[in-house]
C-alpha cells in the first residue's frame, strides 16, 4: 500500500460539506436557515468562484464555528478520512490561532488564546487509532496587525512539539501595502530557526520576488513558472520546494483548464525545482489527495514516473517527517529478508 504526504491542507478547508452540516444541525446553527437543505448546502461550499477573494469568503464562515470546544469534533473526522480514504502517513495542518479564539475578547486576551487553540488542535491530531505523523503551521494573515502577526511568529518557535512552520495566508494581493512588514517578520521567524512557507505567486496579484529568499517551501507558486521562468533557476539553486494544489486553481479562477499546469510541471521539472502535489481545501472540493494524482495522470499534465517524483518530494521537504526517506522505503526494508536469514529460510 503507498503511503502519502500532504503539505499543504488548511484546518477551516478541511471539513467535509455533511460533517460541517451535521455539527451545525447539532449546534442549531442560524447557519442552515440559509440553505434550503443539504444539497443546497453542498453546492454551495464546492462550487468554483471567480476570485480568490470570493473563495477565502468560505474559510471565514468555517473560522465562526471553529473554537477551542468544537475543534476535536471537526479534526477527528479529518483524521479519520485521511487515514481511512487517503493513506496518509504525513499531515500538516495549517490555519490562524488568532482566528479561532472568541471574537469578543481584547487583541491581547486572544492572543493569549492561541497557545490554547494549539494544543487543543494538537491532541485531537494524536489519535492511536489512526496513526499519521501530524504537526502544525500557523498562518499569519495579510489582514491582522503586525503586533498578532509576531505573537504568530513567537508561538511557532516556542511550541516545537506541534508545531512546525509558519505561512501568511489571507488573500495575496493584500501584501504589497505591507511588503516591507513581512519581510520583517520572516526574516525574524527565520533567526528563531522557525521553518517558513508562504501563500505566494499563486495568482497574478500575489507576485513578490522580494519574499522569495526567506520562505523554505512557496505555497501554490504557480505563477513562477507560468509567467516568471527566469526565476526557476534561483528557486532551484535555494532548494525551494511548490506546494501545487491543483483543484484549488479551478475553484478560485485563477485557471481556466487544468491541462494549463502542464507547463508548471514541465518548466519545474526542466528547471531541477521540486513540486509537491497537495489538497489545499480537502473538504471545500470534496476531493481526497489521490484524486488530485489521478487527475493529473488523466490529463497528461504528468507521467507515473513524475507522479513519484512530487511524492518523493513531499516527504522530503516535509518540515517534521522525522525519516530520512518515505514510507514505502521503509517498508521495502522490512519485507525485505537479510541474506543470512534468506539462506535459511531456504536451506530450511
Amino acid at each position: 500500500m503507498a503511503l502519502y504526504a500532504e503539505l499543504h491542507r488548511h484546518l477551516g478547508g478541511s471539513v467535509v460539506p455533511r460533517v460541517l452540516w451535521r455539527y451545525l444541525e447539532r449546534s442549531s446553527s442560524k447557519l442552515l436557515s440559509q440553505f434550503a437543505d443539504y444539497s443546497a448546502f453542498e453546492e454551495f461550499f464546492t462550487r468554483s468562484r471567480s476570485t480568490l477573494d470570493e473563495y477565502l469568503e468560505l474559510h471565514t464562515l468555517v473560522e465562526s464555528v471553529q473554537n477551542a470546544e468544537s475543534l476535536p469534533y471537526f479534526i477527528y473526522r479529518l483524521m479519520r478520512g485521511a487515514y481511512i480514504f487517503e493513506n496518509l502517513a504525513y499531515l500538516e495542518l495549517r490555519y490562524t490561532p488568532y482566528l479561532r479564539t472568541p471574537k469578543h475578547l481584547s487583541q491581547s486576551k486572544r492572543i493569549d488564546k492561541m497557545a490554547e487553540i494549539v494544543e487543543v488542535v494538537g491532541q485531537a491530531s494524536q489519535l492511536q487509532e489512526y496513526p499519521i505523523i501530524t504537526s502544525q503551521i500557523l498562518c499569519m494573515h495579510s489582514r491582522l496587525p503586525y503586533e498578532v502577526n509576531k505573537a504568530i511568529v513567537d508561538l511557532a518557535a516556542q511550541n516545537t512539539k506541534y508545531i512546525c512552520g509558519i505561512d501568511v495566508a489571507g488573500g495575496d494581493s493584500y501584501y504589497a501595502d505591507r511588503l516591507s512588514e513581512w519581510i520583517s517578520l520572516y526574516d525574524y521567524a527565520r533567526s528563531l530557526n522557525v521553518k517558513t512557507t508562504g501563500h505566494l505567486y499563486e495568482t497574478t496579484a500575489g507576485c513578490y520576488p522580494e519574499l522569495l529568499p526567506y520562505l523554505m517551501r512557496i505555497g501554490h507558486g504557480i505563477q513562477i513558472p507560468l509567467l516568471y521562468p527566469e526565476l526557476l533557476k534561483d528557486v532551484a539553486k535555494r532548494g525551494q520546494c511548490l506546494e501545487v494544489c491543483p483543484t484549488t486553481y479551478l475553484k478560485t479562477g485563477t485557471l481556466e483548464d487544468i491541462r494549463q499546469l502542464k507547463l508548471v510541471f514541465d518548466r519545474c521539472f526542466d528547471a531541477g525545482v521540486d513540486i509537491a502535489i497537495c489538497t489545499d481545501n480537502a473538504g471545500l472540493h470534496n476531493v481526497r489527495l489521490p484524486f488530485e494524482y489521478e487527475n493529473l495522470l488523466t490529463y497528461d499534465i504528468i507521467n507515473f514516473q513524475q507522479l513519484q517524483a512530487c511524492q518523493d518530494a513531499a516527504f522530503r521537504h516535509a518540515f517534521a517527517w522525522p525519516y530520512g526517506q518515505r514510507p514505502a522505503s521503509l517498508l521495502n526494508g522490512l519485507l525485505k529478508p537479510e541474506p543470512m536469514k534468506a539462506l535459511a529460510m531456504r536451506d530450511n
